[in-house]
């Protein structure tokens, strides 16, 4: 049996996201790369590198590449889709993640059930999103004044967090992002803007600066 991994105190210079689906070679992969191609952009290379992005499946195909049509949608973003290899997701990944986000609801708590007090740093992209939109940015530390990003992004997961109970979402299938695994580029393509429309008010909202458009 493996080592019980408790949870201690987080490194404050860094936060860590993880993006959760189930073979981590579509939906995860796509999310990371998209999340940090727009820290990248936004961010001066110093203070951007003091995000970490991850991924991982819960049916994570360990060493396994990104799946093609995934690798073509983040191609036509613009970010970069070389060197990735899937990953099974670890109880030290949930530990060290500041925050999780997950593809659906199932993921969601399959993250949550595995302990670490991953409760209320876990949620759905969407959900995450839905819940981010709703919180005033001037409530936030602002890096603009002197504030850390990291302290900015732990009190954004800490104020999602406690409105997740208040806001609820229309329909469960809301939430979640469809897998599009196995089917043509097409849907790839759906699922590629859906994710990058999720992940960009995020990035806002962690990092108090807004897309160039």
């Amino acid at each position: 049996m493996a080592p019980y991994l408790s949870v201690g105190p987080r490194p404050l210079d860094h936060f860590r996201i993880l993006f959760v689906c189930t073979g981590n070679i579509c939906r995860s992969p796509i999310a990371e790369r998209l999340t940090r191609r727009e820290l990248d952009t936004r961010l001066s290379p110093r203070v951007a590198g003091r995000i970490l992005v991850e991924s991982a499946g819960t049916w994570g195909h360990e060493g396994a590449p990104m799946e093609e049509h995934a690798a073509t949608v983040l191609d036509e973003y613009g970010a970069d889709s070389g060197g990735f290899t899937g990953r099974e997701l670890l109880d030290e990944h949930v530990v060290e993640a500041d925050l999780v986000l997950t593809a659906t609801l199932d993921h969601r708590a399959q993250v949550i059930s595995m302990g670490h007090e991953a409760g209320l740093r876990t949620f759905t992209l969407k959900e995450f999103t839905r819940l981010v939109r709703t919180i005033d940015p001037s409530t936030l530390p602002d890096p603009r004044r002197g504030a850390d990003v990291t302290e900015r992004a732990r009190a954004l997961v800490r104020a999602a967090a406690a409105l997740r109970g208040w806001l609820l979402a229309a329909t469960p299938e809301s939430d979640e992002l469809v897998d599009p695994y196995g089917a043509p580029i097409g849907m790839f393509r759906n699922c590629g803007e859906e994710i990058f429309h999720a992940v960009d008010p995020v990035v806002t909202a962690l990092t108090g600066v807004p897309a160039r458009r």
